[in-house]
């Protein structure tokens, strides 16, 4: 199977990245769980990929989404985390990946994952790169409530992240400033392929339960084709910092 989902797009000043778009396991990857627990945010973002999918539409922008479940492997973590390969998330156990073959799922699914991405930013060198998740509004261990309708994450670079959090709750949008966790922790891609590479970029998590139908989507495509519209005029200003 192909680890990436490509959308063509001719609006080169931006790409878009879902980490998380997908629920598939392969049929030889044997978790051992019940298949309902793939419809769960442990397995998913919940909504990410239709939003993904519309607003590559609506930017007419190029989009690289995966195809494999984060409970296979975590393409949005660094090879060596502890966390790649889940034994368990959220209180659900995952046995088939006790004592999996780290190594044969890195070059099977992430290896490639991230060679896709990094050609694709070296040739299109976009202005600004977007990743897309979605977040559920509270865990169902130990979780406390996520009232935030959008994260907006990010590590070092603030050049996209603090006008973007202005912008929203401007709108009148709550949000959260790496919230509902820091991407000073949680940055993986994005500081691989964008912050590494000088592009200014966020991750945008949207709360789950406001894109799990198509009007849900709906609304938030309008809001982030604004958002990025006042972005890439934001970043075109001469002398914007990086830090």
């Amino acid at each position: 199977m192909s680890v990436i989902e490509f959308l063509d797009g001719s609006a080169q000043e931006v790409l878009l990245l879902c980490d998380h778009a997908s629920n598939a396991v392969p049929p030889d990857v044997k978790l051992g769980i019940d298949p309902a627990l793939l419809d769960l945010h442990i397995a998913v973002d919940i909504g990410a990929a239709a939003v993904t999918r519309a607003l590559a539409a609506r930017l007419g922008a190029p989009a690289i989404l995966a195809t494999v479940s984060r409970l296979v492997i975590d393409l949005h973590r660094e090879p060596d985390h502890d966390a790649l390969i889940r034994s368990s998330s959220d209180g659900h156990p995952i046995p088939g990946n006790v004592g999996a073959d780290r190594n044969a799922r890195i070059a099977r699914f992430h290896a490639p994952y991230h060679r896709h991405l990094r050609d694709q930013v070296r040739r299109q060198r976009p202005a600004l790169i977007l990743s897309i998740h979605s977040f559920t509004p509270r865990l169902e261990q130990h979780g406390s409530p996520r009232p935030w309708e959008i994260g907006v994450l990010y590590n070092r670079d603030v050049r996209a992240a603090c006008p973007a959090i202005a912008w929203l709750r401007g709108q009148g949008i709550s949000t959260g400033d790496n919230e509902p966790y820091s991407g000073r922790m949680f940055n993986a891609t994005l500081n691989r392929h964008a912050e590494a590479q000088g592009i200014p970029s966020i991750a945008l998590e949207i709360r789950n339960d406001l894109i799990r139908d198509p009007a849900g989507v709906a609304c938030w495509v309008q809001r982030l084709t604004s958002l990025v519209v006042f972005l890439r005029n934001t970043l075109a200003q001469k002398g914007a910092p990086a830090t």
